[in-house]
């Protein structure tokens, strides 16, 4: 094989559209750009993500990363963490009470970091499953 024999497939290739040839070609006259305007025109042409002078997409959304509202009431217990507390049975109430979490915490989550020394029943929070296996693994528990 050789360059100067390469060619395009059939039919990947389409000829242009000749247009301004008269009436009878569809693309007569004003060539498909229809009447006036700044389409009409040679060399008009606005930018990319121009939208006719309303507020742009990049501009109306927010420079800053998304931050989440929940965030503020949502807190990460480490495994660590529980090893300190004296109760048993742990739930959000004993979490605000340690000064773990903060006092306007409404959902806490679990998360395996450190190591649970002492076997807790957890209630009404959640837990990934790294820190459940590792619960379970001392002879904790964990309820719904």
């Amino acid at each position: 094989m050789y360059l100067n024999t390469i060619q395009a497939s059939e039919g990947s290739r389409k000829k242009a559209k000749r247009v301004g040839r008269g009436i009878g070609c569809t693309l007569g006259k004003t060539c498909g750009r229809g009447h006036k305007g700044q389409k009409a025109r040679s060399g008009g042409f606005h930018k990319v993500g121009f939208e006719g002078g309303q507020m742009p997409l990049q501009r109306r959304l927010p420079k800053i990363g998304f931050t989440s509202l929940l965030s503020k009431y949502t807190a990460e217990v480490r495994l660590s963490e529980l090893n300190a507390l004296a109760a048993d049975v742990i739930d959000l109430k004993v979490l605000i009470a340690a000064n773990i979490v903060p006092v306007f915490t409404k959902t806490a989550k679990v998360i395996q970091s450190g190591e649970i020394l002492k076997a807790v029943s957890l209630k009404g929070i959640k837990v990934t499953a790294g820190a459940k296996v590792s619960i379970e693994a001392v002879g904790g528990k964990v309820e719904a």
